[in-house]
């Protein structure tokens, strides 16, 4: 985490927004110059009419009271139009201006997330993720929209009020800003003081959206294992302990308000008091005792305001603090800069590869193996012996930690991560589809097929007929993770998808694990089509479907114990002939 200020970090990261802000800020100070110009006019009309002073009459030639008021009001309808017109701009820059920045930072803080190896979404609940880039980014926005404006135009009131009160009567302005350091001192200690309560609001809220994310992605759970009432008082306490942290805030940010109040009061009675003497001593006129005693009070209400400016302060800048900490995450994979030929081959080595999940526990250690182009390698083994891990390491979802992984004899890690991604097609065990149509998760990542290629795809992956027979065919809508279809059918929908990207090589990673008997020979007979001259690595469960591959690699613990054919590893009779002596049940 950063020492420096979230201010100072926001308006570092804010630079290419500065000709808006200074937009917006000129606009603001304006709008408060011509909304403080109208006490002035008064006190110049009090005067014209009580003293019958004819001091408007040289600047503009003019005679008599009757003409004089005249040019007084067309001025006061002139610094109203003006006022109006930059309340006008300076709400329309800053709304904008929160906007912009809401959607900038918002796009930005997701797509660095989104370059984050899968290490770091494994440490983290997705419900406190999305709180930063949901709730965290509109906080900011929330304050940009109408409390930056406050700070400004509470700063160009004390400005011009206080040149006002000494251009008017030097000798009483000095009384009736005396509070002003006490206020401005104070402001800034009360905000450092809130600081951390702000901190702790935030990341209370960050847990209670991880706890509701949680929840609802699991709602299949609760209500089967009649969990509802349970799960209601997790959240509850979740939420208690938000509000708590939000109650110690709000309890210290309520009493700003009535503390500026008193010290208001104290100029606002120097005003009153001794600028009434220095009417009845004859130093000061009626109109600009009027004056001061009406602008003292124009500065009462924004500096009473803006206790719930610096509440909206606080609040926004703890969450810039997540947010822009999130940015700061640094990316642990690299991206290389060499891009593969157009013509992928497909043959993999892997030399030594060691790497794992966490520090001193490897999952696989000084692996080596080789996968050939144009053929089908099988990887089999126990849970846990590090199967699924090697697909994960070609992908570089994560990085290895020794070794060397060569794709067509070029380190993965040269090569662009775009480049590595798209030469593999993945049809995992667990298929994530997205809330849409059948039709638009098929095209996920090849977004300029035709229907008709789409179609033809889904024909080869055996789910066309099925598709058909859907409420609305390809257009039927999945849900949230393709919740309407069963696990056969999304699983025929990603191969579908697969076939569709038609990638040079092909990781099938346990994808028939999970079907019966009837599923899985559809499948198999679309695999046995899609696999022909092309390089596949089939992570493999059930032995049936990978009893034809051109290669296989029996792994434990992470290290290669047994290479060969499907025959050839059943007559050793070791670890892969157990295994399929147990799926089969024959005896050998």
């Amino acid at each position: 985490m950063s020492n420096v200020h979230p201010f100072f970090r926001l308006m570092s990261y804010a630079r290419k927004y500065r000709q808006q802000i200074w937009t917006a800020t000129t606009c603001s100070i304006l709008n408060k110059f011509f909304d403080l110009a109208p006490p002035v006019l008064i006190g110049a009309a009090i005067d014209l009419v009580l003293q019958k002073e004819n001091f408007w009459a040289n600047p503009f030639g003019v005679q008599g009271l009757a003409a004089q008021l005249l040019v007084l009001s067309a001025i006061s309808g002139v610094i109203w139009g003006l006022e109006s017109i930059f309340e006008y701009a300076y709400a329309l820059q800053w709304r904008n201006l929160a906007q912009t920045v809401q959607h900038d930072l918002r796009l930005d803080a997701y797509q660095h997330l989104q370059e984050l190896e899968l290490a770091f979404f494994e440490d983290r609940s997705s419900g406190g993720l999305m709180s930063i880039l949901s709730d965290d980014v509109n906080q900011l926005e929330r304050f940009l929209d109408g409390g930056a404006n406050e700070v400004i135009q509470v700063s160009a009131t004390i400005l011009l009020i206080g040149g006002a009160f000494f251009v008017i009567t030097p000798n009483v302005a000095w009384l009736a800003l005396s509070p002003m350091p006490f206020i401005l001192w104070g402001s800034i200690w009360f905000q450092k003081f809130l600081a951390p309560r702000y901190a702790e609001v935030r990341e209370k809220v960050g847990l209670l959206n991880g706890q509701l994310s949680n929840n609802i992605g699991g709602i299949t759970t609760i209500k089967a294992f009649v969990t509802e009432g349970y799960e209601r008082k997790r959240i509850e306490k979740e939420s208690n302990q938000y509000r708590q942290s939000n109650r110690k805030a709000i309890a210290y940010s309520a009493a700003f308000v009535p503390l500026i109040r008193i010290l208001i009061f104290m100029g606002f009675i120097a005003i009153l008091y001794y600028g009434g003497l220095e009417v009845q001593a004859n130093r000061l006129s009626v109109g600009n005792y009027s004056v001061m005693i009406y602008l003292i009070q124009r500065l009462l209400w924004p500096l009473t305001r803006l206790g719930e400016t610096l509440d909206q302060y606080q609040r926004a800048m703890a969450s810039t603090n997540r947010i822009l900490d999130l940015l700061d995450t640094p990316i642990a994979i690299h991206s290389g800069s060499q891009v593969l030929d157009s013509v992928v081959s497909g043959d993999i080595q892997l030399k030594n590869v060691t790497f794992g999940y966490a520090a001193n526990f490897p999952i696989v250690e000084n692996l080596s193996l080789e996968i050939a182009a144009h053929k089908t390698t099988a990887i089999v083994g126990a849970t846990g012996s590090g199967k699924s891990t090697l697909v994960k390491l070609l992908l570089r979802l994560y990085e290895i930690q020794s070794g060397n992984i060569l794709l067509d004899r070029i380190d993965i890690r040269d090569l662009e991560l775009r480049s590595l991604r798209s030469c593999m097609g993945w049809v995992s065990q667990d298929v994530f589809l997205f809330h849409g149509s059948v039709l638009e998760n098929i095209a996920y990542g090849s977004f300029d097929a035709t229907v008709d290629q789409i179609v033809e795809a889904a024909k080869i992956a055996e789910a066309h007929d099925f598709i058909q027979a859907l409420p609305k065919g390809y257009d039927t809508i999945v849900g949230e993770r393709g919740q309407k279809l069963s696990g056969g059918q999304r699983q025929r929908i990603a191969i579908a998808r697969a076939v569709l990207r038609n990638p040079p090589i092909l990781i099938l990673d346990e994808a028939t694990s999970a079907v019966d008997n009837e599923t899985e020979a559809a499948i198999q007979k679309s695999l046995d089509y899609i696999t022909k001259n092309r390089t596949t690595i089939a992570i493999a469960h059930r032995l049936s479907t990978i009893r034809n591959a051109d290669r296989i690699y029996v792994m434990d613990q992470g290290k290669v114990v047994e290479l060969g054919t499907h025959d050839e590893l059943v007559a050793n009779n070791g670890i892969y002939a157990g295994l399929w002596n147990l799926q089969t049940g024959q005896k050998i």
